[in-house]
């Protein structure tokens, strides 16, 4: 890994002095502001630091720090671990993250970050979902994902999981931020879509190899996950839900929220229905983000381009005719019927050929719904 980035200023500085404690957004800025080069705050003496306008402990950290943490050593634990560090002046930083009251002066990342990820959008929800919450997380994000949208979350059980993984089905790019350094997997039933997420986007985090997650790092990187996308969608969570700490963020951002609403019995539901009381935008499909976000047609542009011609799949003409009847809302077997005006046993057994190859679905009750493609409801 090249120690010099293309700011021109030396990576391994930041990333020395992103280890110190109480080094946060503005101290970073007064650091770079008084000194320029940060090799030359990394080697300051304590009246040097405080002209910079780094108080009294802040400064002796930055000295303590010296005896125990190496430049050189920091950026061959990042190279042994596929990791990339950049800073804020980086062409790779996301140009969005920069707009935040708090941009993280290092990002660490494995995977790529491109240009495109601008158009992003966050997914987020409660760790355990019912029923309901996973298949309009799996609907909503696969809509989103197939319009080219990247899909940004933070790898947690339930909404987030199902987020990644209906993305990732798609082959769109998804983003997870997470909340300790990239050395370590959180939660580790995630480890799999951990190395997926890397092969088709990126996992990213502002903490320093080896430091795990702690009470206090969740909220925080949930500003991340706000910050850097278009607009925060929120599926299902309860009043105490993680997902809160996110659409604060967003809302302080100038980032739009978008709630799916719930039944009014289910707790699991009460956050996003209040959201929506107090102004958050109702989603019911994905459309509705689209719009509200100004992307639906870029978004239809490549929708045409990547979507499969559904009747092609279907291999019988008969089979071809009778998807034409079909909606993506649930229709009755006898109504289908008298649609196609075919027999009952005939539009029985073609129901049976097209749930085979996976065009449509039995959603219960004999009613049958077109999809577009598969919909795996993930465990997390």
């Amino acid at each position: 890994m090249d120690s010099i980035d293309q700011s021109g200023d030396q990576i391994q500085y930041w990333v020395a002095l992103n280890r110190v404690p109480r080094l946060g957004t503005v101290r970073f800025g007064r650091l770079e502001a008084f000194f320029g080069r940060l090799e030359n705050a990394w080697n300051a003496d304590l009246g040097q630091l405080k002209s910079a306008g780094i108080e009294g402990r802040a400064a002796r950290e930055i000295i303590s720090a010296r005896s125990r943490v190496s430049p050189d050593d920091e950026m061959e634990r990042l190279r042994l671990a596929g990791v990339m560090a950049i800073n804020w002046h980086h062409p790779d930083y996301p140009a969005r993250l920069k707009e935040i009251s708090n941009p993280p002066p290092v990002l660490y990342y494995k995977g790529t970050l491109l240009a495109s990820d601008e158009r992003s959008v966050a997914v987020v929800g409660t760790r355990s979902p019912t029923t309901y919450g996973r298949e309009a997380a799996a609907a909503l994000t696969t809509d989103l994902a197939r319009c080219g949208i990247t899909i940004v979350s933070g790898m947690a059980l339930g909404i987030d999981g199902i987020a990644h993984h209906s993305a990732l089905d798609q082959g769109a790019r998804t983003i997870a931020l997470m909340a300790g350094g990239l050395d370590i997997i959180y939660p580790r039933e995630h480890t799999r879509l951990f190395q997926q997420i890397q092969e088709n986007g990126a996992v990213i985090s502002e903490i320093p190899l080896g430091v795990r997650p702690s009470s206090q790092s969740f909220p925080r990187r949930n500003r991340l996950i706000s910050g850097i996308s278009l607009g925060t969608l929120v599926v299902e969570a309860g009043e105490h839900s993680g997902a809160r700490w996110t659409v604060q963020h967003a809302l302080e951002q100038n980032r739009e929220v978008f709630c799916v609403p719930g039944s009014i019995f289910s707790p699991a539901s009460r956050l996003t229905n209040r959201l929506i009381q107090e102004g958050a935008k109702l989603v019911l499909n994905h459309n509705d983000v689209l719009e509200e976000l100004n992307l639906s047609s870029v978004a239809h542009q490549i929708e045409m381009r990547l979507a499969p011609d559904l009747p092609d799949l279907a291999t019988d003409d008969e089979e071809k005719k009778l998807l034409t009847h079909l909606e993506n809302e649930p229709l009755h077997i006898d109504e289908i019927r008298r649609r196609a005006g075919l027999p009952i046993a005939q539009v029985s057994g073609l129901l049976t050929m097209l749930e085979i190859k996976r065009l449509v679905k039995q959603v219960g009750c004999m009613h049958y719904v077109m999809i577009r493609e598969a919909t795996p409801i993930y465990g997390n």
